[in-house]
């Protein structure tokens, strides 16, 4: 299934992507359906089944482009992210590939829906985007083996995580320069695991006012979603509607000889295979 988080005229409301538009599925499901993606991620299969059905029954459909989209997890719990994870990303910016996972958090105030203006800071002259592949816990994940992580993931979306160099790179610590407003742009589908048999075979790709600026594929991860997922169980309890931003390929603005910065005015469009297209709208800062 394909799940977008929109705006209703009463708050938040989950829909289906069907053949005939989007179902609410929070109106149809009636009484006790989930509301969000992160309660249908800790529901388990009864849950999935039941939106399942009330999409196939909904009368009433809208397209995509006439709802007011919500981040793809809006309330998202933890908002783990991950550096250097592809090996050709990590050459040109001239830094070695790690032999372990290097992490940092964003938090709920970075979240952005597809075709949200983004806020470009004043303070920054070297904002830069990264497409990356989000995994969404489903089951709590607590000390699992890499063999059986993928079975605690519900899904997966695309995801931006949006940059600001100068400050990224002032201290040893990113989270300065990561943990921006709107500066996690996600959505604007979470497509369920079951259509994703391997997230280590996805095309991912970025534009930036139509020009191609990222083309690459997952299975140039260092270290695959699996490895993550039980990587970080280690240390912490993965719970459901937690995300995971599993770094970005080759072809950042950082890692070019013409360092050309995003401006206000610029959209920014990511896109991952069979997972939608992010689209982020770039604008000033208005003081």
């Amino acid at each position: 299934m394909r799940l977008v988080s929109f705006h209703g005229t009463d708050g938040l409301r989950l829909g289906v992507e069907t053949g005939a538009g989007i179902a609410d599925v929070t109106e149809a499901a009636g009484d006790g359906g989930p509301a969000s993606v992160r309660a249908l991620a800790g529901g388990g299969a009864e849950a999935l089944e039941r939106v399942r059905r009330a999409a196939d029954s909904a009368s009433d459909v809208v397209r995509l482009d006439q709802l007011r989209l919500a981040p793809a997890v809006p309330d998202a719990g933890k908002i783990i992210c991950v550096g250097l994870n592809y090996r050709k990303h990590a050459a040109e910016g001239g830094m070695p590939v790690p032999d372990r996972p290097i992490y940092f958090a964003k938090y709920a105030n970075s979240l952005a829906a597809s075709g949200e203006p983004v806020v470009i800071p004043a303070v920054t002259a070297k904002a830069d985007y990264e497409v990356e592949l989000v995994a969404v816990i489903g089951q709590r994940a607590r000390n699992v083996d890499e063999d059986r992580a993928l079975e605690h993931v519900f899904g997966y979306a695309t995801g931006n995580d949006l940059s600001v160099r100068e400050l990224q790179m002032r201290s040893s610590q990113w989270m300065y320069g990561k943990a921006i407003d709107g500066f996690a742009p996600l959505g604007p589908y979470v497509v369920t695991s079951d259509e994703v048999p391997d997230p280590q075979a996805l095309d991912l790709e970025t534009r930036v006012n139509g020009e191609l600026r990222q083309n690459s594929n997952t299975r140039d991860m260092v270290f695959s979603v699996a490895e993550l997922v039980s990587d970080l169980s280690r240390i912490m309890t993965l719970e459901p509607g937690d995300v995971i931003y599993t770094g970005t390929p080759e072809g950042v603005i950082l890692g070019m000889a013409d360092q050309v910065w995003l401006q206000p005015g610029d959209e920014v469009v990511c896109e991952i295979q069979g997972l939608g297209r992010l689209v982020t709208p770039l604008v000033a800062d208005p003081g």
